[in-house]
């Protein structure tokens, strides 16, 4: 995914409620320049608007940052809860093959795209917990609070033979690790009032959609970010720990 993909909907999310701290820094894999994170500039919000939006980078593959990120975000909360966090990192290898893929490159990716989304939770928790703890909203949703992981079908085991013509074994594994830990982190969280969902924007026609031989990027930007701000605000329990599409429908695990 592009780390522009979020850009022409931020000021959308601001209207709806959200707040949408957002992390970047460009990672090299396999000689190519791979965005890792969303980086965003401040951009302007909604006419009459009360809430803030702000751009925070952190390396998801460093801890360290990741806290250090979070106590940004805490400061620009100002006593604050958080509402929505959406762990955007993600870096693709179009040559990983189960005959090249390596160790080193399985560890990166993994740090990347499946740990790296589990730290982000862990260290923005306290303030997703005191958005829920002051939302006068019952049930479960992202004006309420909430953790998306953006994940993709190619995480999917049960779907995997209907895109595998392009293996990349180290992105597919490392996506199906970030579904279960969305399924854990909804098991988990949802006790505290925290809505986690994994969504799978289709295949955009960004730098990372159109690598390779990837003929199947038929989404734009447009498409793919619009049905996404569609799906958020329909977002509630039952929903909770699934894995769904730029459309709102189910994929299975």
């Amino acid at each position: 995914m592009s780390w522009g993909l979020w850009v022409p909907g931020c000021s959308e999310l601001v209207a709806q409620h959200h707040l949408v701290p957002t992390e970047g820094s460009p990672h090299r894999s396999g000689g190519r320049a791979v965005p890792q994170h969303l980086n965003l500039p401040l951009l302007p919000l909604p006419s009459g608007s009360s809430q803030t939006l702000f751009s925070s980078t952190a390396d998801v593959a460093n801890p360290s940052a990741i806290t250090d990120a979070a106590k940004i975000v805490e400061g620009k909360l100002n006593g604050m809860g958080l509402n929505l966090l959406i762990n955007n990192a993600g870096i693709y290898t179009p040559a990983a093959s189960l005959e090249t893929v390596d160790a080193e490159e399985m560890i990166r990716t993994y740090k990347t795209n499946a740990v790296g989304p589990m730290l982000m939770a862990q260290a923005f928790l306290p303030l997703l917990k005191k958005a829920a703890r002051e939302s006068t909203e019952k049930g479960l949703s992202c004006s309420k609070a909430a953790i998306i992981n953006i994940s993709t079908v190619m995480g999917s085991i049960e779907k995997t033979s209907e895109s595998f013509f392009k293996p990349v074994i180290s992105y597919r594994c490392s996506k199906a690790a970030l579904n279960m830990l969305t399924k854990c982190q909804a098991l988990t969280y949802g006790e505290a009032g925290i809505l986690c969902v994994a969504l799978h924007p289709g295949w955009v026609k960004t730098d990372m959609g159109i690598s390779g031989r990837l003929h199947i990027a038929d989404l734009t930007v447009d498409t793919s970010v619009r049905g996404l701000l569609s799906v958020l605000p329909i977002l509630s329990e039952k929903h909770s720990g699934t894995l769904l599409n730029w459309e709102g429908k189910a994929i299975p695990w």
